[in-house]
């Protein structure tokens, strides 16, 4: 039962990030008019579990950094509920951030908890912060910036390519063949019975702009430009569970009774399997703010916007950088934006989104100190 006890706030956490977060790689996909809501969304809820496994082989760089051990320093005692009350808080602000529909950071949320707990726990001076500067904040505050950058520089490209492959279609026409079996008949004479296969049969072919979806030849038709961008949020929705799977796992290691339990590998799956459901079941709202809300994209620019968040996230990942998947990928949508013209983007959404990732931080840090409290002198 105990276990089942401090194991629940990480599962939470878990599910609210799925919640919250799976918009950010399908978004795209819908706003681009490329596919509906409940398609994208499981689309990403299952590139997001198999980006969380991934992470338990290829992120444990990022299971270093949010590691307790090198945030707050050694030899300070931190009980079991010091973990539990990180999560708990980061997924009380993260639910209600879902709940109003903000895109905030669960990277910024788990940051913050540290902090409020930290400081509740082991004083101002048992954080680490050179640590959290160096490693935690500097990334978190570059890469949206980048990759709204790279976005708007990669736009011009990604449209000239586009330009040459929007015309073909990848189609799967069924075809029929007859095939002859010889077989012994009672009188035993050899006689020949035909059977007729159908089976699909790929093939790419030139056809008019829009043809492909249109087409009432073949129900297996797609125009290639939109494989690249279904390819794209995949990517996306891997890299998000790549770089996130860690840092919860990193807090969940943080209890000692859990660490010998359960092995890494296995919080790992528990983690991601959450996140998959958290995207399923709750991952509506952010998706239908992030998809028409920010500003209008194309079947190209939603690819452009995918791939830049994909590569900077996968490349943070690998290198223990635990960059914020929302804030990439909303600084890509707007470099899309602003290509289209400074107007185009509607910075109401833009600025109730800011000012949401600005209050992450001391708003977990407060919760976090508040449930570290309540959970050492109440229960």
């Amino acid at each position: 039962m105990l276990v089942i006890l401090l194991a629940l706030p990480f599962i939470l956490l878990s599910y609210s990030n799925g919640a919250n977060d799976v918009s950010k790689g399908v978004a795209t996909l819908v706003g681009s008019g490329v596919t509906n809501y409940r398609r994208a969304i499981l689309w990403g809820a299952f590139w997001t579990i198999v980006g969380g496994i991934v992470s338990s082989f290829f992120a444990l760089e990022l299971l270093k950094t949010f590691s307790l051990n090198g945030i707050i320093r050694p030899n300070m005692n931190l009980d079991h509920f010091f973990p539990a009350a990180v999560a708990i808080a980061a997924f009380i602000w993260i639910s209600f951030a879902t709940i109003t529909r903000l895109p905030v950071s669960t990277t910024h949320s788990i940051t913050g908890a540290i902090c409020g707990a930290g400081v509740a726990a082991v004083g101002f001076s048992g954080v680490i912060w050179s640590v959290l500067g160096k490693k935690i904040f500097l990334p978190l505050f570059i890469s949206p910036i980048l990759a709204l950058f790279i976005a708007w520089l990669l736009a011009p490209m990604i449209r000239a390519i586009s330009s040459k492959i929007e015309r073909y279609c990848l189609c799967f026409e069924v075809r029929n063949e007859v095939t002859f079996s010889p077989v012994i008949s009672k009188s035993n004479s050899i006689v020949a019975l035909s059977q007729i296969l159908s089976f699909p049969r790929p093939s790419l072919m030139a056809a008019e702009k829009g043809a492909c979806r249109d087409s009432l030849i073949s129900p297996y038709r797609y125009e290639l430009l939109d494989l690249f961008h279904w390819a794209s949020s995949g990517m996306t929705s891997f890299a998000r569970g790549l770089n996130d799977a860690p840092k919860i796992v990193a807090l969940s290691l943080g209890t000692s009774i859990l660490q010998n339990e359960f092995s890494a590998f296995e919080c790992f799956l528990f983690v991601s399997v959450s996140m998959g459901l958290g995207s399923i079941l709750s991952g509506l709202r952010l998706t239908e703010r992030l998809s028409e809300r920010v500003t209008p994209m194309t079947p190209q620019e939603g690819f452009s916007a995918n791939l830049t968040t994909s590569l900077l996230v996968c490349l943070a990942s690998r290198f223990g950088l635990p960059v914020s998947t929302t804030h990439v990928s909303t600084g890509s949508i707007i470099g899309i934006g602003i290509k289209h013209g400074i107007h185009s983007v509607k910075w109401k959404v833009v600025r109730d989104m800011l000012l949401a990732w600005f209050i992450t931080l001391p708003l977990s840090a407060l919760l976090a100190l508040l449930t570290l409290w309540v959970l050492k002198y109440l229960i």
